[in-house]
């Protein structure tokens, strides 16, 4: 649905909190809920995508703005299944599972082709592969093992993930349409991430950020920006990769990151003003989004480069946002200017209880006061209870 514009109605409770927590010398704490949305960069419009009654998790979009991701059910603890949306991110669909509780989408490709894992009858992990627009989902097996799960898919319907050997789990990646897994990447702990059009699958691997050769043939490592770690996170059919990696200052300070064509070449993105960022995808143009600190106190904002990771730019800053609403972080950009990120939402809800336990610290209180002026008739009522 369409977000409403209701800053009025939030900002007249607050105003309320605010009232009250002066007059009765209380502190009370803002209560916000993460939410994901569709951002359409042209119109400045915002979606908000839904959910099965609980959390909602969004992982990709792809170009005609599908998302996919995963909802929780009110009132089934733990129990989540992955979803496709409309183009636009109209319309939440469950994808279902492959027998089990529970599955997860985390990608999406032009076809609407989704790739992630599902619990099959067993109770065991397994990636999937669907068909066009999220229809039937297939079980990509694994390599012996117990579980398999994955986590990118390209227009080709290549898809990257992990599979348990018999002894460890490897990064692979099958063929067109889900078919067979690749030589898996051994030799190391890793995870892939993403794939792009050419079949180059990006990742961590022996705690540094790696990318293939097409077809997930090969790996090269593409080091750090000093420190001693790093991920690959998006790549785009150019090969540049976007990811994080501590510096050189120390691992306390990790930093957002863009490579040149086929991973050469690593470009600190900085952040927007604080010790942190991380990038998390990546279009064709080079455009990355993710997330930074913005200060000293760490709270996180979303962010969006120019073209080849040129000037990273406060998402919040364009966008047509309500009061009180923040962008905390970038998940996912397509070629169309639309972007996928995580809001804080103030509930009214939780401002509701909020005044209701203000109102009965200030009944409280002044019932404390009266009995403190020792009013006969004020300590026979309440000490009646």
């Amino acid at each position: 649905m369409k977000i409403m514009h209701t800053a009025q109605v939030r900002c007249f409770f607050l105003f309320l909190v605010a009232v009250l927590s002066a007059n009765l010398g209380v502190v009370t704490l803002a209560v916000a809920q993460e939410r994901p949305y569709l951002i359409d960069l042209n119109t400045r419009t915002l979606t908000e995508l839904g959910s099965f009654g609980g959390i909602t998790e969004a992982d990709a979009i792809n170009e005609s703005g599908q998302v996919v991701g995963w909802s929780y059910y009110s009132g089934a603890e733990g129990h989540h299944e992955a979803f496709i949306t409309g183009p636009g991110g109209i319309g939440m669909i469950s994808l279902g599972t492959l027998g089990g509780v529970n599955s997860r989408a985390h990608d999406i490709n032009s076809a609407g082709q989704v790739a992630g894992w599902a619990e099959n009858g067993a109770g065991d992990l397994r990636a999937f592969i669907t068909g066009p627009k999220g229809k039937g989902m297939t079980d990509l097996g694994t390599f012996g093992g117990d579980y398999s799960f994955a986590t990118g898919i390209n227009d080709a319907g290549q898809v990257v993930g992990q599979s348990v050997t018999a002894s460890e789990a490897d990064i692979v990646v099958t063929g067109s349409n889900g078919e067979g897994w690749n030589t898996p990447v051994t030799g190391g702990v890793g995870a892939s991430f993403r794939i792009n059009n050419s079949g180059q699958a990006v990742g961590v691997f022996n705690s540094h950020a790696f990318v293939t050769g097409p077809d997930g043939i090969g790996i090269t490592d593409l080091g750090t920006l000093g420190g001693s770690y790093s991920e690959g996170h998006g790549i785009n059919d150019a090969g540049q990769v976007a990811g994080l990696s501590y510096t050189a200052m120390s691992d306390s300070y990790q930093h957002a990151f863009i490579t040149g064509p086929n991973g050469e070449g690593m470009t600190d993105l900085g952040t927007l003003g604080g010790r942190a960022s991380e990038a998390t995808g990546i279009n064709n143009e080079g455009r990355v989004v993710g997330g930074s600190t913005t200060g000293a106190e760490g709270g996180w904002h979303a962010f969006i480069t120019g073209p080849n990771g040129e000037g990273m730019t406060d998402l919040n800053s364009l966008v047509d946002w309500p009061d009180r609403v923040l962008l905390i972080r970038a998940v996912d950009i397509n070629d169309a200017g639309q972007v996928l990120a995580i809001a804080q939402v103030p509930e009214l809800e939780a401002y509701a209880m909020i005044l209701a336990g203000l109102g009965l610290i200030g009944f409280v209180v002044w019932r404390e006061r009266l009995v403190a002026e020792k009013r006969p008739e004020v300590q026979r009522y309440f000490h009646s209870f």
